[in-house]
């Protein structure tokens, strides 16, 4: 009698706090491309963690920062996933450290798990077809390795690291093989040649292992890690479901990718390739090849017009704005409510070099997303002028802003949708459409949304210091700091 073959529980971790400046304007440090809707109707984030669900994978583990924890369950909850842990980094120090804290939470939690490492801001045109390459690649991971998934090239890229192989991947069928070097980012000519050799693929930093074997391979060839990274584990705080990593412990740890750390000096590694579609979406040339097509290589987003152009990206990420081209050929032309990106094609990974321009103007619009998200919503600047700015306020069912105060400002508040419960000192009272009310220097106040639809006001701020700083927070059910700042 034999006993039926029974596949682990797989858990997926999400790693998600980059920045994304080669996709800029859209992608800025406020609120990076993983949260953005590039392809399709799901946000980057979503759609991994969709990918990576189903009967053989638990709930995802995401690892990110303060600034984005919020985010991240809104749009776990908005896709229907339930989370798992979510560790919240106090600052990034690269790869390595982030995968050895999700191992060191598993140890503890289920010990005997395979791990799914994987960014959240790929993009799989066929999900099926990946998760058909992560079960291949099981049996290998049960066994010891350290399972990285190598990417078929279709193209001499030079913004992506390589895998060499040992052998001859035929059909790159997904099946283990032997991994035989990681490879630097190559140069046009190495990377013309590597993809005529037929025996490298692309570098996706996607990982399957179990547990153990990870901890194994960290405690040989990145021993100083361990230390640091398991006391910020053990010594993190709870905090709404979140785990906070210790800072002081984790500030001790190298900023260092699990590559350099750990995985170019194993000796147990395979790899599974994958040959159905991929993408990281590393710049806006990227998101062209990516996007539908016309006969003449033209992608539009829904606010965009193209005349008389060739091989051209036009896209408008705001319902207001209408983007035009033409005759244009090999261009990129990105538009956002406060700014407007216009690039030759063959630049596209020169992009980053504008967010560096701008933040040597002190320009807000190098790392300041238009619109601000909060854990209550979302609000965006409508107006600024002297002693005066306009906001549009987006406040979710059943959620409420913190009680807080003003030194600095007044502020005026309409409800053009839903209604609106609002304190304002010792009253308590309900808010309808095309109702209004005033909250004075220093008043005591909070906006709260007690209805089932999202909530929507225009804020006219008015006094001599309109900065979020100005916030003196007296409760709040977000736990957040004293100060307006997260």
């Amino acid at each position: 009698m034999t006993t039926e073959y029974s596949p682990p529980t797989i858990t997926p971790v999400l790693l998600c706090g980059g920045s994304g400046t080669r996709l800029w304007p859209l992608s800025r440090k406020s609120y990076p491309k993983q949260f953005s809707r590039l392809i399709g109707e799901k946000s980057l984030f979503q759609a991994s963690a969709a990918r990576l669900s189903g009967h053989e994978y638990g709930p995802p583990l995401v690892i990110t920062n303060s600034d984005f924890r919020f985010i991240v369950t809104e749009q776990l909850a908005e896709a229907g996933i339930d989370p798992g842990a979510i560790l919240i980094e106090p600052e990034g120090r690269n790869t390595a450290p982030a995968v050895l804290a999700a191992a060191l939470w598993l140890e503890r939690q289920d010990p005997d798990a395979l791990m799914l490492v994987a960014p959240s801001d790929h993009v799989v045109p066929d999900p099926d077809a990946f998760r058909a390459a992560v079960e291949a690649g099981t049996p290998a991971a049960q066994a010891g390795q350290l399972v990285t998934f190598g990417i078929k090239p279709t193209h001499a890229e030079t913004g992506y690291g390589y895998l060499e192989l040992a052998e001859d991947p035929g059909s790159f069928a997904a099946k283990p093989l032997t991994l035989s070097r990681f490879v630097e980012k190559p140069d046009a000519s190495r990377a013309a040649e590597m993809l005529a050799a037929g025996t490298f693929l692309w570098n996706a930093g996607i990982f399957l292992f179990s547990v153990d074997a990870i901890l194994t391979a960290f405690k040989t060839h990145a021993p100083a890690l361990i230390a640091p990274v398991r006391a910020a584990v053990a010594q993190g705080k709870p905090d709404l479901g979140f785990l906070r990593l210790d800072p002081g412990s984790w500030t001790g740890a190298e900023d260092i990718s699990i590559d350099y750390a750990v995985m170019e000096h194993a000796d147990n590694l395979s790899v599974v390739p994958f040959a159905a579609g991929w993408s990281d979406l590393g710049g806006w040339d990227a998101v062209w090849r990516e996007t539908e097509q016309d006969a003449q290589g033209v992608a539009t987003s829904v606010n965009a017009t193209a005349i008389d152009c060739v091989e051209t990206l036009l896209r408008s990420e705001d319902d207001r704005l209408e983007v035009v081209g033409i005759g244009l050929k090999n261009i990129i032309a990105v538009a956002m409510p406060d700014a407007v990106l216009v690039a030759d094609s063959s630049r596209a990974q020169d992009v980053k070099l504008a967010v560096t321009a701008l933040k040597e103007k002190n320009a807000d619009q190098a790392t300041m997303f238009p619109k601000d998200h909060r854990p209550w919503g979302w609000f965006e600047s409508l107006a600024i002028g002297d002693r005066f700015q306009v906001k549009r306020i987006h406040v979710h069912p059943g959620a409420a802003l913190s009680l807080q105060s003003h030194h600095h400002r007044a502020e005026h508040w309409i409800v053009v949708q839903g209604t609106a419960k609002v304190t304002v000192d010792d009253k308590v009272s309900l808010v309808s459409e095309n109702q209004s009310v005033y909250v004075p220097l220093g008043a005591v106040h909070r906006m709260e949304n007690p209805g089932k639809v999202p909530m929507v006001l225009i804020e006219v701020q008015t006094g001599s210091y309109l900065g979020e700083d100005d916030i003196t927070r007296h409760e709040d059910v977000y736990a957040r700091g004293p100060d307006g700042t997260d």
